[in-house]
């Protein structure tokens, strides 16, 4: 997993125009996964079953980059092209869009498509915003509570974010840039002398 910062969107976007009686509706959202930006699209598309075509489209960073998109319907080359397009231009990642289209009654032919689909892609994006980010990793650190005074030091010192819980053992949840873990890892287990029980998973 590449621990270099990369540009998203900041949050959902949105935004609709018509053009020649077609009424166009983008949407966009951060989505950290395949199946998150699936699970985007799928909502869109439930919650536009009646509408004429969902055209999705989505870039997740994985290993490799996973990129998507499809026409639903549109002639080939003038829906999802167009949208995905956009995301590649902007340069943005981890974010997933669909563009809904209800039919007025005119052709708009593959460039005019090409056009609304791209825009409604364009000013959803503007809508949210954009940001960047930098890859995290979740760290779950275990240990007894002679042990946890010292621990939620070191992860106060270091400003990651964490929530701790107190049962039978302590164990915080941690968020942290995927260039710190391994330094913060080994600070923990040598506070500890090796009783912590560090495990992570990406985020």
């Amino acid at each position: 997993m590449t621990d270099e910062a990369y540009d998203t969107v900041a949050g959902r976007g949105e935004a609709a125009f018509e053009v020649q009686g077609s009424e166009f509706i983008g949407r966009v959202c951060p989505a950290h996964t395949v199946d998150e930006a699936e699970a985007f699209v799928d909502a869109v598309s439930g919650e536009y079953a009646d509408a004429t075509h969902n055209v999705p489209a989505y870039r997740v960073r994985a290993d490799p980059l996973r990129e998507y998109s499809s026409d639903d319907g549109e002639p080939s080359g003038s829906a999802g092209k167009p949208a995905l397009n956009v995301l590649q231009q902007r340069e943005i990642e981890n974010v997933a869009a669909v563009v809904t289209r209800y039919y007025g009654g005119t052709n708009l032919g593959v460039g005019g498509l090409a056009r609304a689909y791209s825009r409604a892609v364009k000013d959803a994006v503007d809508d949210a915003g954009i940001t960047t980010e930098r890859p995290h990793e979740r760290l779950t650190v275990t240990v007894d509570y002679d042990d946890s005074g010292t621990v939620r030091g070191i992860v106060e010192s270091t400003g990651v974010e964490f929530d701790a819980s107190y049962e039978a053992t302590v164990t915080f949840d941690l968020r942290v840039p995927v260039a710190e873990a391994d330094t913060l890892r080994e600070r923990i287990a040598s506070a500890t002398s090796g009783r912590a029980r560090i495990g992570s998973s990406d985020d």
